[in-house]
């Protein structure tokens, strides 16, 4: 296995994870929404304002599509399960793990989900967003990790676990 992305709802806690994960392993670690963000010069939230929803998904598409990366943990921003390309070329390079949290829970990390930068279409609301992304998640997903009640620590620790089985 040269690489693992961690896939999921926005405040899944991929990037937390990921910082674990990667030491764990002794993996580098790359979060693509930081990626875009130096690309684009601006916050998430910033270009989705002021450029909307189909050029955020065309730079997140571009940043993910063009990762070279090796021994790297990938912490995908949550719109990433969109970017067909970016998908197709995160599972040719790495284990995809998909971080599975209730509704509930994304609700409540999330928060003001409009000071966040989170790709919702015309209309949608969160709950909208989660049931839309939920069967892209499992169905791109290697393995599916239900974080419930696990310290970021030991979550971490257990999805390592599931890598090494699944590797095997």
């Amino acid at each position: 296995m040269s690489n693992v992305t961690l896939i999921g709802m926005p405040g899944c806690g991929k990037s937390t994870l990921g910082v674990l994960l990667a030491k764990i392993l002794l993996y580098q670690f790359v979060d693509t929404d930081l990626l875009i963000q130096q690309k684009a010069g601006a916050p998430l939230r910033q270009i989705l304002s002021e450029q909307g929803n189909s050029a955020f998904s065309v730079l997140e598409n571009q940043v993910i599509g063009s990762l070279c990366a090796e021994r790297t943990v990938i912490a995908t921003g949550g719109s990433a399960v969109y970017c067909q390309e970016a998908m197709t070329h995160l599972k040719q390079m790495s284990k995809l793990v998909y971080i599975n949290i209730s509704y509930e829970e994304m609700a409540r990390r999330v928060g003001d989900y409009s000071a966040r930068g989170i790709v919702l279409r015309e209309g949608m609301d969160l709950r909208a967003m989660y049931e839309e992304r939920l069967p892209l998640y499992r169905k791109a997903a290697d393995i599916e990790f239900v974080w419930e009640k696990q310290s970021a620590s030991e979550a971490a620790t257990k999805i390592a676990g599931m890598l090494q089985v699944c590797m095997q």
